[in-house]
C-alpha cells in the first residue's frame, strides 16, 4: 500500500473575483456591501481571493465597468487562477455575456442574483422551498438563454431552399418554449400550496390563536430565538440564509393564552425582485400576523442598514402596518455602554440574548402586552353543554378567575374583540356570579383560580 498515495476527495472551493461600483446612490458603501458579498461567496462555498472597485456615475452599458478595468480584470484572473467572477450589482443579460466573451472560458461570470439563488438552491428543503427556488432560478435564466446553439447558426448564413429554419434558432426555441412552460407549471403548483397555506392561515386565524412572526436580516438569530422561545430544535447554523422555510410552532404564555410563533425566511439588501415574487406565499405568513417581532443583530455594525433593508421588504410585501416590535438580539456581544447606546437609540426594544436566555421574560411578557391589547374584560357564564367554547375560553382568553357552578363555567376573561362578539350572548354581571356560587353550594364543586400575569424581571 505504501506506493499509493491517498487523494482527499473534499470539495475545492472555487476560487472568486470580487467586482463592485460605487455609484454613489446608496445608503451601503460600496466596501460594505462587497464584504456583505463576500460573506455570501463564503455561504456558497467559495474562497475570495481579490476584491476590486471602481467609482462610476453609471455603469458601462456594455460590460457595467470600464474598459481598462476590464482588462485589469482578466490579468487578475490568469494571475490568480480564478474559477469565478461575481458582480455586486445585477447584470444585464448583454453585459454578462460580453464579460464571459472576454474573459474566457472555463471563468464564470455571475452577479449578486445569481450567488443568491444559488445559495437558495442549497439551503431549501421543503417542496414547496424547492418549488419556489426553482421558479426564481427559471425566471433569471431565460432572458440569458443566448449563445448555447451558435454552432449551430451557421445553417442559417448558407442561403438557398429552407436557410430560414435554421436549426440554431428552432432549438433556441424550443428550450425557451420548454422553460416558460416549465415557469407555468411551477406557478400553479405554488397557487395550489398557497391556497393551501390559505386555509391553514384562516384555519389559524378562525382559532383565535394570536400570531407572531419573526422577520429580520439574515443570520439576526431569528432561529435560535424561535427554538429558545418554544423549546423546538430549529436548524440553526452561523450562515446566511440557514432557514429558506417557514417554522411555525406554538407557545404558551403565562397567562394561559396560547399563540403561534413562525420564523421567516431572512432579508438582505438587494434582495432580488424575482426572489420576493417567489417566495410570496411563504411571505404571506407575515402579511397576516397579528405582530411582528423584528429580530437586529445589535452586535453588527450595519445594524441601522440592516433594520431599513428589512423595513423596506415588509413595505414591499405590505405588512409594513402590522404592529412590530424590534427585538435587540445578540446583546451578551455587546458592552454596557454600547448596550446604552442601543436602547436609547431603540426605547421601545426589547434587548435579549437568544443563545444565552438573557431578556426572554422580558420579551414574553412584551408580546403578552401586545396580545392583550385592545382586549375587554368581561364575566362570562359558559353552559356546561357548550364544551367546544370553554376550551377556546382557556385557549384563546387570558382567564382572570373562574368558577365552576351549576349553571356552567363562570369566568373573568380577558377577550380580544373577536373573542368578545362570540361570548357577549354569555355575559355575566357580578351579582350573577355572586347568584350562581350561592345555588352551587349544594354538592357543587367552586373553584377560584387567580391567573394574574406576571412582571418581567430586570435581568
Amino acid at each position: 500500500m505504501g506506493r499509493f498515495k491517498p487523494h482527499s476527495t473534499a470539495p475545492v472551493p472555487e476560487r472568486a473575483i470580487l467586482v463592485g461600483v460605487d455609484l454613489g446612490n446608496s445608503e451601503w458603501s460600496c466596501e460594505e456591501s462587497l464584504a456583505e458579498l463576500a460573506r455570501l461567496a463564503e455561504t456558497d462555498g467559495a474562497e475570495v481571493v481579490l476584491t476590486m472597485t471602481q467609482r462610476l456615475d453609471a455603469p458601462v452599458p456594455k460590460t457595467f465597468i470600464g474598459k481598462g478595468k476590464v482588462e485589469e480584470l482578466c490579468s487578475y484572473v490568469r494571475s490568480l487562477n480564478a474559477d469565478v467572477v461575481i458582480f455586486d450589482d445585477e447584470l444585464s443579460p448583454s453585459q454578462q455575456a460580453n464579460l464571459e466573451r472576454i474573459v474566457g472560458e472555463p471563468v464564470k461570470i455571475i452577479d449578486r442574483t445569481a450567488l443568491i439563488l444559488d445559495i437558495f438552491g442549497v439551503h431549501a428543503k421543503t417542496h414547496e422551498g424547492r418549488l419556489q427556488v426553482q421558479l426564481a432560478q427559471l425566471q433569471y435564466v431565460l432572458p440569458r438563454l443566448r449563445g448555447m446553439w451558435s454552432h449551430l447558426v451557421g445553417e442559417q448564413t448558407r442561403g438557398g431552399i429552407g436557410s430560414r429554419f435554421g436549426q440554431g434558432e428552432s432549438q433556441l426555441e424550443v428550450d425557451r418554449r420548454l422553460i416558460r412552460s416549465r415557469i407555468s407549471t411551477l406557478r400553479r403548483e405554488l397557487e395550489r400550496l398557497e391556497r393551501r397555506r390559505g386555509v391553514q392561515s384562516k384555519a389559524r386565524w378562525d382559532s383565535g390563536v394570536y400570531r407572531v412572526a419573526l422577520v429580520g436580516y439574515t443570520n439576526a438569530g431569528k432561529s435560535t430565538l424561535l427554538n429558545r422561545l418554544t423549546g423546538s430544535d430549529v436548524y440553526v447554523r452561523d450562515e446566511l440564509f440557514a432557514t429558506l422555510d417557514p417554522t411555525t410552532r406554538a407557545l404558551d404564555l403565562d397567562e394561559g393564552r396560547k399563540i403561534t410563533v413562525t420564523d421567516t425566511v431572512g432579508f438582505i439588501q438587494k434582495l432580488p425582485t424575482m426572489l420576493v415574487e417567489s417566495f410570496k406565499s411563504t411571505l404571506a405568513e407575515v402579511r397576516a400576523a397579528d405582530l411582528v417581532l423584528l429580530v437586529v443583530d445589535a452586535s453588527d455594525p450595519h445594524r441601522e442598514l440592516q433594520i431599513d433593508a428589512v423595513r423596506s421588504v415588509l413595505a414591499e410585501i405590505g405588512a409594513d402596518s402590522i404592529r412590530s416590535v424590534t427585538v435587540l438580539n445578540k446583546c451578551d456581544a455587546l458592552s454596557p455602554e454600547e448596550l446604552r447606546q442601543s436602547l436609547v437609540a431603540h426605547p421601545d426594544a426589547q434587548a435579549v440574548s437568544a443563545l444565552e436566555g438573557t431578556g426572554m421574560r422580558g420579551l414574553l411578557y412584551r408580546i403578552a402586552q401586545e396580545a392583550a391589547a385592545g382586549s375587554v374584560t368581561m364575566t362570562v357564564l359558559v353552559p356546561y353543554e357548550k364544551g367546544l367554547l370553554m376550551k377556546m375560553v382557556h385557549e384563546r382568553c387570558q382567564v382572570i378567575r373562574e368558577s365552576y357552578v351549576q349553571g356552567g363555567l363562570l369566568a373573568t376573561v380577558k377577550a380580544d374583540e373577536r373573542m368578545a362578539r362570540t361570548l357577549a350572548p354569555y355575559a355575566a354581571s357580578e351579582d350573577d356570579a355572586g347568584d350562581e356560587g350561592a345555588h352551587g353550594q349544594e354538592g357543587r364543586l367552586v373553584e377560584d383560580v387567580d391567573r394574574e400575569g406576571v412582571a418581567p424581571d430586570e435581568g
